[in-house]
């Protein structure tokens, strides 16, 4: 396994790999990889000649009073994962080379990215879509893989690449859980082993919203009472939203009815956690 930190570098690597005729897979994360991470690189390595993942903790998608100077970092552990799971290439560039001087270029994407972690993170998504498309232009993937759990994340980029006409497939990959049902994240560390516990009501508040949709429930306010019981049982919780909304738009919704995202981000002490599912009506 290669690693490189330079997009000089790595530009003129691509090159020689293009020049192959090699088909690319990328997997974009900001590191402190876990099981959901691998699980991208894997399908990565099945479904690809060649597979680069990027580490890059992007400062243009974190507001003010966010956590990104104590984002999780593990270097040698998120190594040793990318060469145990046969990732060919390690891109980790600085932010210096990544955003030089005077850079002043930037990507919205409008209609997917006002509401749900949009409304609370209004810059987010803006510095989700310039890094992405950065590492789209630098890497020139044929296929790049992003997890579920970011389910707007995935539909933000997904029409980014439609309208801007970019030669890439996006593959969305399925949520990885914990034994007990919290999804992963490289956010969970944050989290004391009280709260660890108490991070449960995400998942049991999505299980309950099936059950009543299993049940012939289709009414969202009947179903989103239900689910903020539940997360409102744990009395350090604080809810930034429990939404239903259309998979495709994200408009929200009344009734469930297609295929519907059913989301929620809620604060387990000082921890943000996210987590969703897809249902079909």
């Amino acid at each position: 396994m290669e690693i490189i930190r330079s997009v000089e570098e790595m530009q003129a690597k691509i090159k020689t790999i293009k020049a192959e005729q090699k088909s690319l897979g990328f997997v974009p994360t900001m590191g402190y990889l876990h099981s959901g991470h691998k699980s991208l690189i894997d399908k990565a390595r099945i479904e690809n000649e060649f597979v680069v993942v990027s580490i890059f903790v992007n400062p243009t998608q974190f507001g003010p009073n966010e956590d990104m100077e104590k984002y999780p970092r593990n270097e040698s552990g998120d190594f040793e994962l990318c060469d145990n799971a046969g990732c060919d290439i390690v891109f980790i560039p600085t932010a210096e080379d990544m955003y030089r001087k005077n850079y002043n270029t930037f990507v919205d994407v409008y209609g997917l990215t006002e509401g749900l972690c949009g409304a609370s993170r209004p810059i987010h998504f803006r510095g989700v879509c310039t890094v992405v498309l950065k590492l789209f232009n630098i890497i020139k993937p044929d296929k790049a893989y992003f997890g579920q759990k970011d389910a707007q994340q995935l539909g933000v980029i997904k029409r980014m690449v439609l309208d801007l006409n970019l030669d890439v497939n996006i593959i969305g990959c399925p949520i990885v859980r914990e034994p007990d049902g919290l999804a992963m994240s490289s956010r969970n560390t944050y989290l004391s082993q009280n709260e660890r516990s108490q991070a449960l009501v995400l998942s049991k508040a999505l299980k309950k919203a099936q059950q009543m949709l299993d049940c012939g429930e289709t009414n969202v306010l009947t179903l989103k009472e239900e689910m903020v019981k539940i997360i409102d049982s744990v009395p350090t919780s604080i809810i930034d939203y429990v939404e239903f909304v259309d998979n495709l738009t994200l408009k929200p919704l009344a009734q469930v009815k297609g295929e519907v995202l059913i989301a929620l981000a809620v604060k387990i002490g000082k921890t943000r956690l996210i987590d969703n599912m897809v249902v079909v009506k």
